[in-house]
């Protein structure tokens, strides 16, 4: 079969594209996300677990994972297609904890390394009750055919949750599934499910119809393939298994002769070179051709989180902006002297000196800082809870911000005064410690105080002359304008970090299809 020569193009493309998908990530509790991360592990486990080892060693073992639903009894019949108590049978739910690998011993080589189902660890010879979780028991056994191993899964609705993945995991890495029900479940959803999943992707399947009282074996097996035909399943082979007499011997296995057949169908799949050829290059290019639409879709879910991404950064900007357009205007206008500022202003400098008409501007200045932020705050949180998915975190509820802009305002101060001060030697002038501090505070006065400020710029030219005045006023406003960018890129930066911690980008989606393009270029 074409599909099982191995190329190294079509290797080298699957590769990177289960590079691209194992660094594919939905953070983002969009609709669907969930089920997009399900579905890129279940594409990766399938992908490491089958595809990958099957095509670089199409002459591997088939590997045939039983698997079904809870109490349909898959253990029971993995261990009479064995002929010997190879997996933990039992009343108690869920009886297979540990997923057991039966081969022929000529074969136990290619499953005790990390060739398929690579994430599991090996236990080799009978699963113990001291065995940790996350791992594969292999048991060699000449009661086997050689070319075939047994797969015996937990249940597919277990109410363990690992379990569950595991059990997904499992039938990912199968040549064959065969997919076990009973006489009391097989109309339920969960065997329907697999069955469909299995047409899909076009898997070499078998069903068995298992524990069926064998007055009623027939009746039974027929509407099942009734309801099969029905579902356009009518032509995968199935197996009734009927629950004898003799099946409640001590022994714990069925009598061979109901699974003779089955046994038979899954002997002549791995001895006969043409079906054995054919079930494994059936199932490579069912999965090979179910990349297509299965990427896609986790390429949309990327670009689903990236388009989310972009509208929250896109709330959180126009909130950002708008207090910025805030504060601007009210520096713009005057509105820093007000209050206690303002009469500051009025009493300087007779009753009020040059320090402490600079406290209340720069306390003014950082409340005005504080209530815009805490604005843009409020407003990004409500617009974030709007959005879906948005990610929690970011708001700041023990006075941070206050803390974190009144050390900017501090700075901004120093700066003033040092060019206050610079700009008074500059021009020559003479003068106290006093006149230094009124020189500062005029300074702030005129950048902070609106269209109040040209009184404080006029009696600024006075003292240092015209064209001095006029530079410390420039270099002043650069050092406010300075002050006022920090402060909100800081708290923008701040209350965006939940959402660019994410680190979320239009690159997932490309490069998926990218990679994906180059899988069909090699498997067309």
């Amino acid at each position: 079969m074409a599909i099982l020569d191995a190329r190294p193009e079509l290797l080298d493309a699957l590769t990177l594209l289960r590079q691209r998908l194992a660094a594919a990530r939905f953070p983002l509790e969009l609709p669907g996300a969930e089920r997009a991360r399900r579905s890129c592990a279940e594409l990766l486990a399938q992908i490491d677990g089958y595809l990958l080892p099957r095509l670089r060693q199409p002459d591997a073992p088939l590997l045939a994972v039983i698997g079904g639903s809870t109490g349909t009894g898959k253990s029971t019949l993995v261990n009479s297609l064995v002929g010997k108590r190879v997996s933990e049978a039992g009343v108690l739910r869920p009886t297979t904890r540990m997923p057991v690998l039966v081969c022929h011993p000529d074969d136990q080589q290619w499953f005790a390394g990390r060739r398929v189902l690579p994430q599991l660890g090996r236990v080799v010879g009978p699963r113990q009750e001291s065995d940790g979780p996350g791992a594969l028991a292999i048991v060699a056994t000449r009661t086997l055919p050689a070319g075939l191993a047994l797969l015996d899964a937990p249940d597919v609705d277990s109410l363990v949750e690992g379990n569950r993945d595991l059990a997904a995991d499992l039938l990912c890495a199968a040549d064959i599934w065969v997919l076990v029900t009973t006489a009391a479940r097989y109309a339920d959803a969960v065997p329907w499910h697999l069955l469909r999943s299995a047409r899909e992707y076009d898997v070499t399947l078998a069903t068995v119809l298992d524990r069926v009282p064998h007055q009623i074996a027939a009746e039974v097996a027929r509407h099942y393939g009734a309801l099969l035909e029905r579902s356009g399943l009518g032509s995968i082979p199935r197996f009734t298994v009927p629950e004898l007499p003799e099946s409640a011997g001590g022994s714990g296995l069925l009598p061979a002769t109901a699974v003779a057949a089955l046994r038979a169908w899954l002997a002549q799949r791995a001895q006969d070179p043409e079906a054995r050829a054919a079930a494994a290059a059936r199932t490579a290019r069912g999965a090979l051709g179910s990349l297509r639409a299965r990427v896609a879709e986790l390429a949309g879910a990327s670009a689903a989180q990236y388009a989310a991404a972009v509208r929250l950064d896109q709330r959180l900007d126009d909130a950002y902006a708008e207090a910025e357009r805030r504060v601007r205007a009210c520096l713009g206008g005057g509105g820093l002297l007000t209050g206690e500022a303002r009469a500051h202003w009025l009493a300087f400098p007779e009753d009020v000196s040059g320090e402490e008409l600079l406290d209340s501007l720069c306390q003014a200045l950082t409340g005005l800082l504080v209530e815009a932020v805490s604005a843009a705050d409020e407003h990004t949180t409500a617009a974030w809870d709007r959005e879906p998915g948005a990610p929690v975190g970011g708001e700041d509820h023990d006075g941070g911000v206050r803390e974190r802009i009144g050390v900017l305002v501090r700075r901004l101060r120093r700066c003033l005064e040092e060019l206050a001060e610079e700009a008074r030697i500059a021009a020559g002038a003479r003068g106290d410690e006093t006149d230094d501090g009124e020189t500062a505070a005029l300074l702030a006065g005129a950048l902070l105080g609106g269209s109040t400020g040209n009184l404080a710029q006029q009696t600024l030219a006075g003292l240092l002359g015209p064209r001095h005045a006029s530079r410390l006023r420039e270099d002043g406003a650069k050092q406010v304008r300075g002050c006022v960018d920090r402060a909100l890129a800081g708290e923008r930066k701040r209350r965006a970090a939940p959402l660019h911690a994410l680190t979320i980008t239009a690159e997932p989606q490309v490069e998926l299809i990218a990679a994906l393009s180059g899988v069909r270029a090699q498997h067309a």
